[in-house]
């Protein structure tokens, strides 16, 4: 089956082309796609920023936020059928390596599989795509598709907050840097359990965007009294819960200057570069950093969780741009050069 598609084939070489989709297998559904959402981490491969994308090995179809509709199963897909609305996983674990046996995340996963940064796992920036039953959810039939596109960052932002044991109430001073479309979700996960939430941001329209999405507080970090209204904010003993949604290397140092004594720093933002940390701010405050890379079992939680909040938000007001199917390369080039003036970029199929 021919299809059209854009495959990113090295930094700011990104083209239209004609693929040849491979036989379904017994265990696979094939996907129309409707709505994917550009992803920050498809503009830093895009702008040769990032070593995620593996365009060394061959060109590849981005688009790992997306919503779609199912329009052929394999003959062993026992879960799912034509016509139900889906979305699906990023990071894929194989659960046949030792790492996946003693149920390390996916991203530990040996042979790990990320699709949209793979030739060997084709994205969503194509008419049709093919993934295992194993790795789609499906999407309330009442939900938009651009909604769907939605949900793999929100599950980040959720995974953040929840996800390896988080947990927070409404006892919780929560600070978020960044308030991109993962630091927006991680702000109405917080505000869902009523805990305060500071975001900080230097863009004014993202400051300003946070407040519509369950920000208590909106803070430019930028600004020579900031910390000093950390702790003004959180009755002068900083945040419990810090978490570092943007990546760049002067937040991460931020989060955990500005982290409380015996809090907790949550890294989710993509940094390839080195971070000066002194470790004296992570002993003396007895501080547990984490990780969290890719999201496991938690796309179906995020569904759920997003259905009984998505009424109190204008979900859609995320999205700040929309583009054809044939605009997709306009579109990538739109969001590399626009990053201060956009949340989410969406392409829509029809």
């Amino acid at each position: 089956m021919k299809i059209k598609a854009a495959l990113l084939h090295g930094p700011k070489d990104f083209r239209m082309s004609e693929v040849e989709l491979p036989e379904l297998r017994p265990n696979e559904v094939l996907m129309q796609v409707k709505a994917v959402g550009i992803c920050g981490s498809d503009v830093a491969c895009y702008e040769g920023r990032s070593i995620e994308g593996r365009y060394d090995i061959a060109p590849y179809i981005p688009g790992h936020e997306f919503g779609a509709v199912i329009t052929k199963v394999g003959s062993e897909v026992k879960n799912f059928k034509v016509g139900q609305k889906v979305t699906g996983d990023c990071t894929m674990g194989c659960n046949a390596c030792v790492n996946c046996k003693n149920g390390l995340m996916p991203s530990a996963c040996l042979n790990t599989i990320d699709a949209g940064f793979r030739p060997d796992s084709p994205g969503a920036m194509g008419e049709y795509m093919i993934m295992n039953e194993a790795n789609i959810h499906e999407i309330p039939e009442d939900w938009s598709f651009e909604e769907a596109a939605l949900v793999e960052a929100f599950a980040i932002g959720y995974f953040a907050l929840w996800g390896r044991g988080g947990k927070l109430d409404a006892s919780d001073d929560v600070l978020i840097f960044g308030a991109g479309t993962i630091g927006i979700c991680a702000a109405m996960t917080a505000r869902a359990s009523n805990a305060k939430v500071i975001v900080a941001d230097p863009i004014p329209l993202r400051r300003e965007m946070a407040l519509s999405y369950g920000a208590d507080v909106v803070l430019d970090p930028t600004a020579p009294d900031f910390f000093d209204r950390i702790l003004e904010e959180t009755g002068g003993h900083g945040p419990t819960i810090t978490v570092e949604a943007t990546g760049a290397s002067k937040a991460v140092e931020a989060a955990i200057k500005a982290a409380g004594q015996c809090s907790t720093v949550r890294l989710v933002g993509i940094n390839m570069n080195e971070v000066p940390v002194v470790p004296f701010d992570v002993v003396s405050k007895n501080l547990s950093i984490s990780g969290f890379g890719g999201t496991e079992h938690i796309m179906t939680k995020t569904v759920k969780f997003l259905s009984r909040i998505k009424d109190k938000y204008n979900l859609k007001a995320i999205i700040t741009k929309r583009f054809s199917f044939d605009q997709t390369v306009e579109a990538l080039e739109y969001a590399a050069n626009n990053k201060e003036g956009n949340l989410k970029v969406m392409i829509t199929m029809d």
